[in-house]
């Protein structure tokens, strides 16, 4: 049968030389290569809540610790909080007129979780106010924090000061002459007082382990324990500055902030997805998903499958662009793969060797002579690039198959998409001369082709059969031509594909 969103059993192989299904695969329509999330690069666009759908700035949500300061979940069933109304009689029962009070406490529509149940007061507002449990051991986290902050810029400052020497320029006169401040302060008399971010940060008071500890209460051995009035790890694991023991003791913990983040190719350096900035919105900018550009291949029948015996394998193409395509079948030639791999590595060796030779050639510029613009930074400075992403560079294919696929002498073609053509079963007509051999149906931008597969004769009872081929198809760009083509460039373009068709069940 057909496989929808059930068992991956056909994967397309990434540049990278990892396989995955097609829709979790990108096209980046300039560089024309398949990409995955392992090898774009991922960037934060936006910080928010997913509950007031609040934008938050990068610094705010640090101080914050990622947490939103006005939503809640539920510390029981880790749901979300809402505000309830709760009334309370007038001020003055005597006077008719008198208005009536109204509070606010914490609800959870799922567990029936409130914040009453813990003891916290309910709140004359509806925004914030609500109580928070202090953390008895915050002076000695923040002790930590200090300290490891001060190894952080002191190992950071050292690296700045060995740059600096080995810069081998002289930025100052003093540096010139070998008389540097320190020297000059021992040489009038006056103690060296060195850098404060270079001073050696105090250590924290180590912690001291105790063999006296509190003795269990009498109640354990006596009362039997109820399970119900017990936190679960989840639980405890949500509020890891006290870990409450029992459910009497959970408080509201503050809602995590969500993130939407851009995908960047890293060759080329262009978005293969962007969302929108508006946290309510779920649409996209740009979205290059694979199964939008590639033809798609399914997986329909198979034959039973039988070491040393040819069976017929029925999979389905499907053209999901604009433009017709022509799709032909090519043998999987890993070692071109391999051979492709090794010359990458051969061109970026010589390209690094080339910018070690150009970068000796050069000679380093003085701080005096640097030409200055208009502006208040040199000109040098101003025309720096942009420093390129880490490049994923290619991988050969460890996936190995142990069944051979006869390759068709014929291409076939695809029409275009047509939305209206699934509703109107009369427009099904195509002067296509289809070879019958290969092609057994097709309706509308779809294809069923049959395939003769013959899995290994050493194979054995109960083994995975997996075949792979390579996929040939026109591509045609969409981006806008340059003035002097003003027709859409097409180009053939590759892909791996490789089918899990299932376990041998015999040799007859």
């Amino acid at each position: 049968m057909s496989y929808i969103t059930g068992p991956d059993v056909v994967k397309y192989a990434c540049t990278c030389g990892l396989l995955k299904p097609i829709p979790q695969l990108y096209f980046c329509k300039h560089c024309l290569q398949i990409r995955c999330r392992f090898c774009v690069c991922h960037e934060v666009d936006s910080i928010f809540c997913g509950k007031c759908s609040e934008n938050i700035p990068s610094a705010e949500a640090r101080v914050k610790k990622n947490r939103c300061a006005n939503c809640f979940i539920c510390p029981s069933c880790q749901q979300e909080l809402s505000t309830r109304i709760a009334s309370k009689g007038p001020a003055n029962p005597d006077d008719a007129k008198s208005p009536i009070k109204k509070t606010y406490y914490l609800s959870c529509y799922f567990c029936r979780w409130s914040s009453r149940d813990v003891g916290i007061p309910d709140q004359p507002s509806a925004t914030g106010g609500w109580p928070e449990r202090e953390n008895v051991h915050i002076n000695r986290l923040q002790e930590v924090l200090d300290t490891y902050k001060q190894i952080m810029h002191s190992e950071k400052q050292q690296k700045e000061s060995d740059k600096r020497k080995q810069r081998g320029k002289f930025v100052s006169y003093t540096d010139k002459t070998g008389v540097t401040a320190s020297a000059l302060r021992k040489r009038i008399g006056l103690p060296d007082i060195p850098h404060a971010m270079l001073k050696k940060p105090k250590p924290p008071e180590p912690a001291v382990a105790k063999a006296e500890v509190d003795e269990l209460p009498e109640s354990i051995f006596t009362e039997p324990i109820k399970l119900m009035e017990v936190t679960t790890i989840e639980q405890r694991l949500m509020q890891p500055e006290c870990q409450p023991l029992t459910v009497d003791k959970l408080f509201p913990v503050h809602k995590q902030l969500s993130i939407k983040q851009s995908l960047r190719c890293r060759t080329c350096e262009h978005n293969v997805s962007k969302p929108e900035y508006n946290p309510n919105s779920v649409k996209f900018k740009i979205q290059l998903l694979a199964y939008c550009y590639i033809p798609e291949v399914r997986f329909v029948t198979v034959e039973p499958l039988r070491a040393g015996q040819t069976v017929e394998l029925i999979i389905k193409f499907t053209n999901p662009t604009q433009y017709q395509t022509t799709i032909t079948i090519l043998d999987l030639d890993l070692d071109e793969q391999a051979q492709y791999v090794e010359e990458q590595k051969l061109i970026d060796l010589t390209q690094n060797l080339e910018q070690a030779l150009s970068l000796q050639e050069k000679q380093p510029m003085s701080l005096p002579s640097l030409p200055y613009s208009s502006g208040s930074q040199p000109s040098s400075l101003l025309s720096l690039p942009r420093l390129p992403s880490v490049i994923v560079k290619p991988r050969k294919i460890f996936t190995e198959t142990n069944c051979d696929v006869a390759i068709p002498e014929s291409s076939f073609i695809l029409p275009p998409r047509d939305d209206a053509a699934e509703y109107d079963d009369s427009s099904e007509v195509h002067n296509f001369e289809d070879d019958p051999k290969l092609i057994k149906w097709r309706k509308s931008n779809k294809a069923f082709v049959k395939l003769a597969v013959t899995p290994r004769a050493d194979l054995k009872l109960g083994d995975e059969v997996v075949c792979g081929f390579t996929m040939q198809h026109i591509y045609t760009n969409v981006l806008p031509p340059a003035v002097e083509n003003k027709q859409p460039q097409k180009y053939d373009h590759k892909v791996r594909v490789f089918l899990t068709l299932g376990k041998v069940v015999g040799s007859e």
